[in-house]
């Protein structure tokens, strides 16, 4: 029988001893630096959790309220982090409930490992208990999937996982364990990690030609315009992008998942693209010259009608993945590679200049808007409360230093057009897969991954009641989070659409809520409801300096839609105000 000191012993050892499966697990996450897991514990999964007794002083565990929670805490902890996120589910409807955050996770590059248990191997096939074929239904969401059936495999395959989910293009990984793999013993010769794969090239190599190529278009520019995406920030090159827009002296908007690679008031960054981003930036995307696109995917959501986008601009697209450039936007130069290398070599090769007429173009834009639209919003005259207003004042106590986690809907876009920033890793959110009741698990995830930052989450009432069983989460690990629901009393974003585009036919869109306050303190939660203005600072201010997880409910106005707007099947430029 292994005693707890032999279990514990130093994962690199050259050392032989016998363990079995599930401590091989634990020892990989033990070498890999992980001291976080959230997970579910069940039958078939039962022998990692009985393994996880015994590292109970190395391995925090995090008993979610479900598999979906627990997969979206593990991503909320890689974004707050910029490290791997672990999470454990069992087999049958434990897997199939981490399928939506392993969409989310790929879709916006987000590095996980995720651990499945399995009926034992002999079962395989045959219908037994909680059995369901994990692998084939997550291939399309996983950026590497494994079957494990002996244990011997454990310790290399976990180390190709780490190494896959990290490394280039970051996204999710699933190892599934059958049960007699987890109980298997084997003699272990230590944990070595994965630093090659053979056909696996993580980052592709880097033509210093073509950056050549871009350097010239460039330099020739006279309406230059920069659109930065997450990669900037999965890619750690904060730094790099901000010397290369200051030296190019380049204007730059950001994608959604891009928010905060750039401090929120950098003279250059000038705003949201997007279906309800900034006026300017959507419509000077097709007045610009050369357009420079650095570690962003081309979203429809950013583009609009392909066929209307940046015809006349002459495109560089900077991206880790090759399989992004020309995929949606023909290039005229595509840079493959890490932009944290692209960069500094581009750099070196732009030539010093400023745009002031140019970059004036913008602040004309953004004086239309703010006339039209963000006056009002964040300004409002009559007495219903808006969404702007609240993250208006929520910007002011904070400073523009905490993070903020949204879940989806018309207050994340509101949040991501009007919240402020500081520093990278600060805005949190599910972007291509739109994942409704994302917020208030990943908000859990961040503040364990980032424990010394303030972490405030933003909700709609209908995400909300989509994983409000979290609260016992919060409850019993004492997590300090700050949760603001935004309680339109609509499932808002699909009510405007209705309202714009369907005649206000409003169809089942009309949702009602607990009392969330009450709701809260059933889970030993501190919470406030507000819905008049001169509440609201004072509510703000309590959510925020209370020690420990905070519920404030801000009821704003039923029938406020989010603008401007491309609506759908249009081009950037008939992005409206009104």
């Amino acid at each position: 029988m292994e005693t707890l000191a032999t279990v514990q012993e130093p994962s690199l050892t050259k050392a032989t001893r016998t363990i079995n499966g599930s401590q091989a697990v634990l020892e990989a996450f033990v070498a890999e630096g992980v001291d976080t897991i959230f997970g579910y514990p069940g039958g078939a999964i039962m022998p990692i959790y009985d393994a996880l007794y015994d590292y109970h002083d190395q391995l925090k565990h995090i008993l979610v309220r479900h598999e979906q929670g627990g997969i979206h805490a593990g991503q909320g902890y890689a974004r707050a982090s910029g490290r791997v996120g672990v999470v454990f589910g069992t087999s049958g409807p434990g897997a199939t409930n981490l399928v939506t955050g392993l969409a989310d996770a790929m879709i916006d590059s987000t590095p996980l490992v995720c651990i499945t248990g399995q009926v034992f191997a002999h079962l395989l096939g045959t219908d037994a208990f909680q059995e369901i074929d994990v692998i084939n239904i997550t291939t399309p969401v996983t950026k590497w999937n494994y079957q494990v059936t002996d244990a011997t495999e454990i310790p290399a395959v976990l180390a190709k996982a780490f190494y896959i989910a990290k490394t280039g293009r970051p996204g999710p990984v699933l190892i599934d364990i059958t049960k007699n793999a987890q109980l298997q013993q084997f003699e272990y010769e230590g944990y070595k990690p994965c630093s090659h794969i053979r056909s696996y090239r993580p980052k592709p190599i880097v033509r210093k030609e073509y950056i050549a190529q871009a350097a010239e278009l460039i330099n020739q520019a006279e309406r230059p315009f920069v659109l930065f995406g997450q990669g900037v920030i999965l890619g750690k090159a904060e730094k790099e992008f901000k010397t290369f827009i200051e030296k190019a002296g380049i204007p730059a908007a950001w994608t959604v998942m891009g928010l905060s690679a750039l401090e929120t008031d950098h003279p250059l960054n000038v705003g949201m693209l997007g279906m309800h981003g900034n006026y300017g930036p959507n419509v000077l995307t097709n007045e610009c010259d050369v357009l420079i696109a650095i570690g962003m995917r081309f979203d429809d959501r950013v583009t609009g009608r392909l066929d209307k986008y940046a015809k006349q601009a002459k495109v560089i697209h900077l991206d880790i993945d090759p399989s992004e450039i020309d995929k949606n936007v023909k290039a005229t130069v595509g840079v493959w590679g890490d932009c944290k290398e692209t960069l500094p070599l581009l750099t070196k090769l732009v030539e010093s200049k400023v745009y002031p007429q140019w970059v004036n173009r913008f602040k004309e834009h953004l004086e239309a808007e703010v006339t039209e639209v963000i006056h009002d919003e964040l300004n409002p005259k009559g007495e219903v409360l808006t969404m702007g207003e609240v993250i208006r004042n929520l910007n002011e106590l904070t400073g523009g230093d905490a993070i903020i986690v949204t879940d989806v809907g018309q207050h994340q876009m509101v949040a991501c057009r009007y919240a402020k920033f500081n520093q990278s890793k600060s805005n949190i959110t599910s972007g291509g897969l739109g994942t409704m009741g994302f917020g208030l698990p990943a908000a859990i995830g961040a503040k364990f991954g980032a424990p010394d930052r303030q972490v405030v989450t933003i909700i709609g009432d209908g995400g909300f009641q989509m994983t409000l069983q979290e609260l016992g989460t919060i409850m019993q690990n004492e997590v300090d989070v700050k949760i603001l629901i935004l309680n339109n009393q609509f499932l808002g974003m699909v009510r405007q659409w209705q309202q714009l585009f369907m005649d206000k036919r409003y169809s089942f869109v009309d949702i009602a809520s607990p009392d969330y306050v009450t709701l809260a303190k059933a889970y030993g939660i501190a919470g406030q409801r507000v819905n008049k203005r001169e509440d609201l600072n004072g509510a703000l201010s309590a959510m925020l300096n209370h020690k420990g997880s905070f519920l404030l409910e801000v009821m704003v106005g039923k029938e406020n839609n989010v603008f401007p707007m491309v609506p759908q099947g249009c081009s950037v430029s008939e992005i409206r105000l009104k």
